[in-house]
């Protein structure tokens, strides 16, 4: 065991069971897998902001690195132990402590999950945005690390959409607060902003302040089911351009329906090209809206379309969209991705896709948001099968540059993480990557925090891009 002082030799993880299931994300399997057998690290589970801070008191004075770490949902390794680090976990970091309704805001713990800040401001009769697909998982500070966002983007934007203010530990163990609790503040720069989607390479967050807004009211549904692709590109436009935007609008492909029906009924016809998922919650009006929808989606050209009536027929709806990634799961293993492209290159991104599999011999099936143009195709492989897990990452090449050509980005909201260092640089260019390098360093000069994720720190081997 590393010489730690006292306060925390007993927030080190000692079980080797134990901590083994700190090492890895839910991220995929690196392209080199021996550079996933990282074993000489040390698990850190902090109890309060003093143990991040002694954390990083020590880390700084011994150069080791640090990976920030919440929950482990992160889809691009971001949060996976490497050789000679410190892995600290803020899960328990999970306290609300406040929910003001007349100041419109909460103030949180990195480790509250995502549902349980919903739920405690809908206590209040508040609302809180961002909601990723793992909300039930996923912990508000890992959000902040990646300006996650979720299903209801299109409405109600991202993470840094919400987050007013942060409490960051630096290396060195510094405490640093950044922005206001009040409804405006333009004192200085916006290192708020900074810091949110910086996955973890600047310093430890562990206190966020958020907004809230009133609770809008129960969603109703409206599914949708098309004959072919374009048509239900057509039904997206037409659902962008209506004078009240949907709060949820989500697109399966042809092979997302295929992998939810082969995993159960769902109601999907056999032929079915797309279906589109759209939402409103707006105050006294959702059953408006989504009757107007259905409107708008028929003269889109859908062969179907389903109005819920009621919560419960909304529930009903989108429990095809829900099983989504447990199906694709049961097929095998994957490289979940997340390709952000202009509304109106949905369906040339898809279309896309379609070709890829095909060429590379392995199903991608394609979802995401389609209201906001965040895609998520998953590269499927058999487990144990080399040749197809290098046949998917060839794919998954293939779907970056894919995004790139048509206008987009390779991270609508996952992050970069490891695996798509190589792509940041693609996407930005290197000057503009030397760039972000130097802003890092103010933060961290001596390139200790999460090392190897988004950029490789000078002298370390890191993954192999």
């Amino acid at each position: 065991m590393p010489s730690f002082p006292p306060r925390l030799i007993k927030r080190v993880v000692s079980d080797k069971d134990v901590k083994r299931t700190y090492a890895a994300d839910a991220g995929p399997e690196p392209r080199d897998p021996a550079h996933d057998a990282a074993s000489d690290y040390t698990v850190v589970r902090a109890r309060d902001v003093e143990d991040v801070v002694a954390v990083l008191e020590h880390a700084a004075a011994t150069g080791t690195p640090v990976v920030p770490q919440g929950a482990r949902t992160s889809r691009v390794g971001g949060a996976r132990a490497s050789e000679g680090c410190i892995v600290l976990n803020v899960e328990a970091l999970d306290a609300i402590e406040t929910i003001d309704p007349l100041e419109g805001i909460a103030v949180v713990g990195p480790g509250v999950v995502n549902a349980n800040l919903k739920a405690a401001a809908a206590e209040a009769g508040l609302f809180y945005g961002p909601d990723p697909a793992s909300t039930d998982t996923c912990t508000i500070g890992g959000n902040v690390a990646t300006n996650a966002g979720g299903l209801c983007c299109l409405k109600y934007g991202v993470t840094a959409d919400w987050v007013t203010a942060l409490e960051v530990v630096l290396p060195g163990g510094e405490v640093m607060r950044t922005g206001h609790r009040t409804a405006k503040g333009v004192t200085g720069l916006d290192l708020t902003g900074l810091v949110v989607g910086s996955e973890g390479t600047l310093g430890v967050v562990t206190k966020v302040v958020t907004r809230l807004v009133p609770a809008p009211d129960p969603a109703l549904t409206a599914l949708a089911t098309f004959g072919s692709l374009d048509a239900a590109v057509r039904g997206v436009a037409s659902l962008r351009l209506d004078r009240h935007r949907p709060s949820l609008l989500e697109i399966l492909d042809r092979a997302s329906v295929a992998a939810v029906q082969s995993f159960g009924d769902y109601g999907f016809p056999a032929d079915c090209e797309a279906v589109l998922l759209v939402q409103s919650d707006r105050p006294g009006h959702a059953a408006e809206d989504v009757a107007r929808y259905g409107e708008l989606l028929s003269a889109a050209g859908a062969l179907e379309v389903a109005v819920a009536e009621d919560r419960l027929e909304a529930d009903l709806l989108l429990q095809g969209r829900r099983v989504l990634s447990t199906a694709i799961e049961s097929l095998g293993a994957r490289i979940a991705e997340d390709v952000c492209v202009p509304v109106g290159r949905l369906g040339d991104y898809v279309r896309g896709a379609a070709h890829a599999a095909a060429r590379w011999d392995l199903p991608i099936p394609v979802s995401g948001h389609a209201g906001d143009g965040n895609l998520h195709p998953s590269i499927v492989y058999p487990y144990g099968d080399d040749d197809a897990r290098q046949r998917a990452w060839g794919a998954f090449d293939e779907l970056m540059r894919l995004g790139l050509m048509l206008g987009g980005t390779v991270a609508g909201e996952h992050g970069i993480g490891s695996v798509k260092r190589r792509w940041l640089v693609e996407e930005v260019g290197p000057r503009e990557v030397e760039r972000q390098r130097a802003i890092k360093a103010v933060f961290d000069p001596a390139g200790i925090m999460n090392p190897d994720v988004v950029f490789v720190t000078a002298g370390r081997p890191g993954h192999p891009d």
